[in-house]
């Protein structure tokens, strides 16, 4: 098989009857016709559509080395700097289909999949590791184009520094038991984006793990027997793009997944019980870097989409005049350029690691995403400012088509546009902002990859500021 479409992509995950829990209710029948996922599932689908289209298929698809057939992009391991920069190209003609607003559109997992098989000898000769497991999942997931999600936080049942459990039944997930086929899973984790609308799902330790039986590393299908998906409530709204235009398209599902005694296969497992694994694998592996090289080539497809939703406001209602306004304006201006700078930085000085990838610079990446995450919710703030009580009182579709239309064809014009068309645009803006999908999506980007002061922190931390104090140094002794 090589790269699939959207035709392949739907059937696969309707097939699938993974045990899907939304408002308290199993969702049962075809799940890509459910109203919690029916917009986010056609949206992606679209997405495996664009790997055909003539015009970019040598962006978005390149020769399996294994099959010789072509796969998606974003399981490139690139070489080259060439090859990095295609691989944001494919991210962004993905992105700017969802306008950067699905951030577990498929070419993330791909990427944090392409990552650890790319860093699988890290584990080679380790206790309870098996890099090959890594390699071969990665080459399968490839070559028939799965989809993914994951899962690695743990509930939030005590946040002290150092929380012990000490319940009788596991709250979050751990190994309860090994045996020839494998190892038994017990607990819960939270927040798999998109869970049970993906054909697969990677479960990992993130870091901190206490004791040897919470920490892992495998990937499973996600029909996988007591595997239950609970979601939260749905945000999708309506089913109209007039009133909802984002939230009816682009709702990525949260949710939390819990295993009751899932067997996973030992050739399933990357590693087990090898505390020091579990809390540096992601670390020292090449997932930041591209993981974060993904994510910020996504994320200013979504900076340059906000851009025009201010800038369509600003002339709708004629206000470009106000110098507070193009300051506003200028604050997205600045962002945007700013994270394209960094993100070519990041291509620019990559370099080759210890496995011969190309890998872009994690420094400059780690910057772009301490940016991005402060930055985000004042975009919100810049639209609300801007659109102002025009935001509080917006028409539905319903309402322009009703005998009060003459009324809102009148009272609810602007300077360049008819009514109509306003109250779309200030529905889209809206939406961004302040629907629940909207107030999402600024959680959502402010802690992508973890509490902003704990990026901060790294950031600080792993910064090499020694030269700059030497120079201090060598200026005082002179």
């Amino acid at each position: 098989m090589s790269a699939i479409n959207r035709k392949q992509y739907v059937e696969r995950i309707n097939q699938l009857k993974a045990n899907v829990w939304v408002d308290g209710k199993l969702v049962t029948g075809d799940i890509s016709e459910h109203p919690a996922f029916k917009g986010a599932i056609n949206s992606q689908a679209k997405l495996y559509d664009l790997q055909h289209d003539k015009k970019i298929k040598d962006i978005m698809t390149y020769q399996s080395p294994a099959s010789k057939k072509f796969v998606g992009t974003s399981y490139l391991q690139p070489k080259t700097k060439e090859e990095l920069k295609k691989r944001r190209e494919m991210t962004q003609q993905w992105a700017q289909l969802t306008h950067g607003m699905m951030g577990r559109s498929p070419d993330y997992m791909n990427t944090v999949l392409m990552a650890f098989a790319s860093s699988a000898e890290l584990l080679r000769g380790t206790e309870n590791c098996f890099p090959e497991n890594i390699i071969s999942y990665y080459e399968y997931v490839r070559e028939h184009d799965l989809s993914l999600t994951h899962t690695f936080i743990d509930p939030q049942v005590n946040r002290i520094q150092f929380y012990y459990e000490q319940n009788d039944e596991p709250i979050a997930t751990k190994i309860v038991d090994k045996n020839n086929e494998g190892i038994v899973i017990q607990g819960a984790k939270l927040l798999a984006t998109q869970g049970g609308m993906t054909d697969e799902l990677l479960v990992l330790s993130s870091g901190g793990i206490q004791g040897k039986e919470k920490g892992f590393a495998f990937s499973i299908p996600s029909n996988t027997k007591g595997i239950k998906f609970i979601c939260r409530e749905s945000f999708a709204g309506k089913d109209s793009t007039f009133d909802y235009p984002l939230s009816s398209r682009f709702e990525e599902m949260d949710t939390i997944v819990v295993f009751d005694h899932v067997l996973v296969p030992w050739n399933r497992v990357f590693f087990y019980e090898n505390v020091d694994v579990s809390n540096t694998f992601l670390s020292s592996s090449s997932f930041s870097a591209f993981a974060l090289h993904q994510v910020s080539s996504r994320r200013i497809v979504k900076t340059e989409f906000v851009l025009g939703i201010v800038q369509s406001l600003i002339e709708t209602i004629n206000i470009t005049d106000y110098p507070h306004v193009r300051e506003k304006a200028t604050e997205l201006i600045i962002a945007l350029e700013t994270m394209k700078a960094l993100v070519m930085k990041a291509e620019e000085e990559a370099e080759i690691d210890p496995w011969g990838y190309m890998r872009p610079n994690e420094t400059t990446l780690r910057i772009a995403a301490n940016i991005f995450s402060k930055t985000y919710p004042t975009f919100t703030e810049i639209i609300q400012l801007l659109g102002a009580s025009g935001l509080m009182a917006i028409p539905t579709e319903n309402t322009c088509r009703s005998l009060v239309k003459e009324d809102i064809t009148r009272y609810l014009q602007a300077k360049t546009r008819g009514a109509e068309d306003r109250i779309k645009l200030f529905r889209l803006a809206w939406d961004l902002t302040m629907s629940p999908v909207g107030t999402r999506e600024t959680l959502y980007e402010r802690f992508f990859f973890g509490e902003p002061v704990q990026l901060t922190s790294y950031l600080y931390l792993s910064y090499d500021k020694e030269r700059y104090v030497q120079r201090v140094t060598d200026f005082l002794k002179s």
